[in-house]
């Protein structure tokens, strides 16, 4: 001490540094005291709230909401659409309407008949009832869509995969499940009752995890706030005749990656009903982008940009209204980022204008692909002379849809998006050429491409007959559908 007394003396400034280290240290111990103190509050307010208890897989939200009234009403506001920004919202666009190429690039597909953009969770239901794709149960049973399609509309789906088990669950029609699956995405979806924390209700991303030789019991609590929303926001497909909710990432999570995993199966989808190419249709890859992307490189998840902290009360917990970051910069974006709301929504517009400029030019000319292929069947074009025309018409769409598939790609990944996206074009205009030289074989000089300027004349041009696929959805919304709710208050699993 008289060493370090005379040392001090003898250079004052070693004692500015020694005040400023302690000056630190009890800084850094008061923020540890404070960050303590109001979780401990956090805690102790989530056991106290308590009114009623959770038992078991509750898909009833409203329950939930008893005792977390801050998420729930939060959660609620998912049903709000007054949000629209220069690309993406929670508004409602027929999708179809807007881009009619698409009818044509899905034609043989469910897709073809309705496309809409995705709505809030709240909708979840409603949403996956009313669409044309999943057919009309009253009739059309050929037309149908397995179980598997509700896997990720409801908090319902895991107590139903509880109570019949999974591939009892997913082999079933969709129909089957009608009164069953009733509550829209919600509290029992992400959380464990007991405890509130995050956990995961879908198998199929804890089985995809195990074909990686990893285990997501050894996530950290940061990885499962992008987890619990890669239960559903991913690419996936159903497997063999049980249709098992299956995630292709076996050899990764790049798009590439993800073909080889489909070619190595023989794969496909469907059998394009104009090219006549065995085709993929990507989901929605929302959390694979994100993986390859700036932020998640930087330790951010999904929730941080998606579900901001809010306070109430002295009280900080999520907000549980899942929507674009856009609708909220000063909690999203300006958290992190030093710069003005003009300029970091600019940001976005610029990775967003870039991506869709090629997805246009894609749409235009991979439509031309398909036709081009149908006049040289239609020519009497043999198979072997084809195949190669096909499968660049097969990796051309996978890596378009791959892309515009995820909400949000071009901005998560805008250097990967964009990557994908070239090699999307690159491939398409390969198809041409390569089919260009089959027509001339042919004798074919010239291609005529049909009106496809709206969604109606697409849909008449492939073959759709949409009054009366219109017609007899609505006659079972109106009929048949309510009968599944009734059922489902009777039995008291809805709350309203």
């Amino acid at each position: 001490m008289k060493k370090l007394a005379e040392s001090i003396k003898s250079k004052p400034y070693i004692g500015w540094i020694i005040f400023a280290c302690s000056m630190a240290i009890v800084f850094g111990l008061g923020i540890l005291a404070a960050s303590i103190t109001e979780r401990r509050a956090e805690i102790a307010t989530l056991y106290a709230n308590k009114k009623v208890e959770i038992e078991g897989i509750n898909a009833k939200n409203e329950e939930w909401g008893i005792n977390y009234p801050r998420e729930y009403n939060t959660w609620k506001k998912t049903k709000e659409m007054n949000f629209s920004s220069k690309h993406l919202g929670n508004t409602t666009e027929d999708v179809l309407e807007s881009r009619p190429e698409m009818v044509l690039l899905w034609a043989g597909y469910a897709f073809s008949r309705d496309y809409s953009a995705p709505r809030g969770h709240m909708y979840a239901i409603e949403d996956v009832t009313h669409t044309l794709r999943t057919g009309n149960p009253d009739h059309d049973h050929n037309d149908m869509q397995p179980s598997t399609c509700w896997a990720c509309k409801s908090p319902d789906v895991p107590r139903m995969m509880h109570e019949k088990g999974v591939e009892e669950f997913y082999k079933a029609a969709w129909s089957a499940h009608g009164s069953e699956i009733v509550n829209p995405i919600g509290c029992a979806d992400c959380h464990d009752p007991e405890t509130m924390n995050l956990t995961i209700t879908r198998p199929a991303l804890i089985e995809a995890f195990e074909r990686q030789g990893r285990d997501i019991s050894d996530a950290t609590p940061q990885e499962m706030r992008s987890l619990v929303c890669a239960q559903c926001h991913v690419e996936y497909f159903f497997q063999g005749d049980g249709k098992y909710l299956t995630f292709p990432w076996d050899g990764g999570f790049t798009v590439e990656d993800m073909e080889a995993y489909y070619d190595n199966l023989d794969y496909s989808d469907w059998t394009h009903t104009l090219s006549r190419a065995p085709m993929l249709k990507a989901q929605h890859p929302d959390y694979e982008l994100f993986l390859l992307g700036p932020h998640a490189k930087r330790g951010l998840s999904c929730a941080d940009c998606h579900m901001p902290y809010k306070a109430e009360g002295g009280i900080k917990y999520s907000d549980h209204q899942i929507v674009s970051p856009l609708k909220n910069v000063s909690s999203t974006c300006q958290t992190c980022h030093r710069d003005s709301e003009a300029n970091l929504v600019n940001y976005v517009y610029e990775y967003q204008d870039k991506a869709l400029e090629v997805r246009d030019r894609i749409e235009n000319e991979l439509a031309k692909a398909h036709v081009m292929a149908k006049t040289a069947w239609d020519a009497g074009a043999a198979e072997n002379d084809m195949q190669n025309a096909l499968q660049l018409i097969r990796q051309a769409q996978w890596r378009w849809d791959f892309a515009v598939a995820s909400h949000g790609g071009s901005f998560h990944a805008p250097v990967e998006t964009q990557r994908i996206l070239a090699h999307s074009l690159d491939r398409t205009l390969q198809a041409q050429l390569e089919l260009q030289r089959v027509l001339f074989t042919l004798g074919v000089a010239d291609v005529k491409m049909p009106d496809i300027s709206t969604k109606a004349k697409a849909q008449e041009y492939i073959g759709l007959d949409m009054d009366k696929l219109n017609a007899d959805k609505q006659k079972w919304i109106k009929n048949t559908l309510p009968t599944w709710v009734e059922k489902a208050r009777s039995e008291g699993k809805i709350v309203s």
